[in-house]
């Protein structure tokens, strides 16, 4: 068997030695062709893939209009068995239409694209959290992510710490407290919650007229920071959640209302195909207009005042413990910027041993990462060089 294995993988590693591009595949084709292959082979083709290392940022879409995106050219999939979903249903339903590559293996470009074609989100927000997961938990080699689960099919991996974990990877980019997905500690932070979904109904039944809307968010954003803070010990609620957190309650209401219903509320039905079954309704519309950062900001501001809440994490069950982290929503940007480059990557790609093409990579995704999160050059959280520039 040992045998069989060995001259399989030299036979397929003879025939697809150069995988993609001399092949004409592209990166996430490549992950497509692959899935079905054994893990031993899977591993050796993946250590003599073509890096491909950062790529350019996509530009702007051209048109901001409301359009029909549940369309023919973008029919519902149910995924396959080897299909990877996560924890944002944003993306799993993105994924399930083909808007991005269905099998849940994505370039950061993918992202960009498709959350501004599916959900009509502004250029430099789909930048700065299509850059940021993949910096947080992407392959900087081959350019790949996955939107789930660590896997192989992102490629060769580069040298330790990495983890290069997928977006399923608990601290990096995904956090405590999620509006429908468990916390990491309880075992499952990327599977659909009824438990936590019926909290959802019932706050926007009581608080938003049997709709999900801001009113209705806080009081679901406060019921899940309660829940996480009395029941999970390693609770996390610093810098970056402590700001995520109030965006991810904002999306639903921003960016899953149909985009011919002005009144930013979401009726529950949708709200369960969207969080549950990861679909776009029949005949959605995208919002009119896109969502940059600056709107979101202000929704982002409004569910914080409801209940004011500082940074900080449980050091066990009836512990919170404040952070020294600034609480100020008008710096949040720059601040995620500035702990994601000098505290948090540097614990995967260490400032004195990431070299060549991996160093270029992660200079170049960081600069994309700024861009998104600014919005352009700024005055008041100038551009930072940890890795040269």
């Amino acid at each position: 068997m040992r045998f069989f294995n060995v001259a399989l993988l030299l036979s397929t590693g003879a025939l697809l030695a150069n995988a993609y591009p001399h092949l004409g595949l592209t990166p996430q084709e490549w992950a497509q062709e692959q899935r079905d292959l054994p893990e031993e082979t899977l591993q050796y083709l993946a250590a003599r893939q073509n890096l491909v290392g950062a790529q350019p940022a996509p530009p702007r879409q051209k048109s901001t209009k409301s359009k029909l995106v549940h369309d023919a050219a973008h029919p519902y999939i149910a995924p396959g068995k080897k299909d990877i979903r996560g924890p944002c249903p944003g993306l799993n339903t993105l994924a399930n239409h083909g808007y991005i590559n269905r099998s849940g293996i994505v370039t950061p470009q993918e992202v960009v694209i498709g959350v501004q074609e599916g959900y009509n989100m502004g250029h430099f927000l789909a930048m700065f959290l299509a850059f940021g997961a993949h910096l947080a938990d992407g392959n900087q080699l081959t350019n790949l992510l996955s939107i789930g689960k660590k896997t192989s099919l992102t490629g060769y991996k580069a040298p330790g710490p990495a983890i290069v974990g997928g977006l399923n990877q608990h601290g990096l980019f995904e956090g405590d407290a999620s509006t429908t997905r468990g916390d990491a500690y309880f075992g499952d932070n990327f599977s659909f919650n009824e438990t936590l979904f019926q909290v959802f109904i019932d706050k926007s039944n009581q608080y938003g007229g049997g709709k999900y809307n801001l009113t209705a968010a806080a009081e679901v954003r406060w019921a899940r920071i309660q829940d996480s803070k009395a029941r999970n010990p390693t609770f996390d609620f610093t810098v970056p959640r402590f700001f995520t957190a109030y965006g991810e309650s904002a999306f639903p209401f921003r960016f899953f209302v149909d985009g011919r219903d002005k009144s930013a509320a979401l009726d529950l039905d949708s709200a369960r195909l969207f969080f549950e079954k990861n679909t776009f309704p029949n005949d959605f519309y995208r919002r009119e207009g896109e969502l940059e950062t600056l709107g979101l900001g202000k929704d982002i501001l409004a569910l914080a005042k409801a209940h004011y809440m500082t940074p900080g994490f449980n050091n066990g069950i009836g512990n919170y413990t404040a952070s020294n982290e600034d609480p100020s929503f008008l710096t949040a940007q720059c601040q995620i910027y500035k702990k994601a480059i000098t505290v948090t990557l540097p614990t995967q790609y260490p400032f004195d041993t990431t070299t060549g093409l991996l160093r270029d990579a992660v200079k170049k995704n960081i600069h994309n990462f700024y861009l998104g999160a600014l919005g352009g050059p700024s005055l008041f959280c100038p551009e930072l060089f940890p890795y040269g520039r």
